[in-house]
């Protein structure tokens, strides 16, 4: 079985576990994400069956949407409700206007140092094995950008849903976010709402996922809605890799055989391409 499936992820699970949950409805070996979410994240999940993975590469988009939620007053140790709590402090009084104008001082470029309870790896381990076992990895500042940044509600926790790129980290946002309203704070819950070009609504509950009634979206679906597809009539050039030529303007292309996409083509100079990954 072939295509891509959209998951709601629940909370309380990992993104391996929706993966491995997924392995037996549909008895399939071959199978991945996109993107990892937190076990007490909910939101989008993309599910790569059989060929689809694939297609990997071609899917991680830069850009995700979130909706938090942000605590104020206290401090975790991992940047979340769910950690232990490592320092409190008194919330100043504050009004709509000042919570809306520190959250746009975070539009544009900036860095961020990523929380020791990421995936990111030091030596072939993850940071967040080393947080286990109690060790602090100096880690060195990355660039994010934040393209929207919205208030949604303001009362005991702040809300606010937020378009950023790849890489983002919303835990250690919150907690800058608090610093600028002069306390401390953590995340104290996720959604992720867009990924990879999917939105929310398209996803199905893992709970209620069923082989005999579920929808896999085809990859060559997927791809005409992310690039220029090309329909190419020799499929045996293509499968042996060979150059060809095709008039666009795209520095990466879909190639196409009777409407079903086949391979990834990039440019190499004006009107020839060359494989960058077969899809068959």
């Amino acid at each position: 079985m072939d295509g891509i499936l959209l998951v709601n992820k629940k909370a309380g699970c990992t993104s391996f576990d929706v993966v491995q949950r997924c392995r037996k409805i549909f008895k399939q070996k071959s199978i991945g994400h996109t993107g990892t979410l937190d076990p007490n994240a909910t939101g989008v999940l993309i599910v790569l069956l059989g060929k689809a993975c694939k297609c990997l590469p071609f899917l991680v988009h830069d850009r995700k949407e979130y909706i938090a939620e942000l605590k104020l007053g206290v401090k975790y140790d991992t940047g979340d409700i769910w950690g232990n709590v490592i320092e409190e402090k008194n919330v100043p009084n504050l009004i709509r206007e000042q919570v809306e104008e520190v959250l746009k001082s975070f539009l544009g470029k900036s860095t961020q140092i990523p929380p020791m309870v990421s995936a990111i790896k030091v030596n072939g381990k993850k940071l967040y094995e080393y947080a286990r076992e109690g060790i602090e990895i100096e880690r060195q500042p990355r660039e994010i950008e934040i393209d929207e940044i919205e208030l949604l509600e303001y009362n005991e926790t702040i809300r606010f849903r937020c378009v950023c790129s790849a890489g983002t980290y919303i835990r250690s946002l919150c907690e800058d976010i608090a610093l600028k309203l002069n306390t401390v704070g953590c995340m104290a819950s996720l959604i992720r709402t867009k990924a990879g070009g999917f939105n929310l609504d398209e996803c199905i509950d893992l709970d209620n996922l069923d082989i005999e009634n579920v929808k896999l979206q085809s990859v060559s679906e997927i791809l005409r809605n992310l690039y220029q597809c090309i329909e190419y009539k020799n499929i045996n050039d293509i499968k042996n890799g060979k150059r060809v030529r095709l008039k666009s303007d795209a520095e990466l292309v879909c190639i196409t055989y009777q409407n079903e996409a086949i391979a990834m083509y990039e440019r190499v100079e004006v009107d020839l391409y060359k494989s960058k990954r077969g899809l068959w």
